[in-house]
């Protein structure tokens, strides 16, 4: 695992779509793994396609997809008091928009 502060998992999602693909499960279950040697916390940042006009539904899908990967994350024995979700929207980063990125958070 990389030191905190930094980015440790990418989910991509389909378009529209709140449902974790099997092989974001299976990354979740190995960072869950990782995670349970350790005290840190997670910072998770949810995006979505949109455009100003849609931005509020946006955040609604952005915010059920973090939610979807904090439950997940939940299920796999990580306390949800470690687990920050952060409801973005439309990314104004570059980066993909259909995501949602995981970071470990400073201590």
């Amino acid at each position: 695992m990389p030191p905190d502060g930094g980015e440790i998992l990418r989910l991509e999602f389909r378009e529209g779509s709140a449902t974790l693909a099997s092989d974001g499960e299976q990354q979740l279950r190995a960072l869950a793994n990782a995670l349970r040697t350790t005290e840190s916390r997670l910072q998770v940042k949810a995006y979505a396609s949109g455009d100003a006009d849609n931005s509020s539904r946006a955040r609604r899908l952005a915010l059920s997809r973090a939610l979807t990967v904090r439950s997940q994350l939940i299920e796999q024995g990580i306390r949800s008091t470690r687990v920050d979700v952060r409801a973005l929207g439309v990314p104004s980063d570059g980066g993909p928009e259909d995501r949602v990125d995981l970071l470990l958070l400073p201590r």
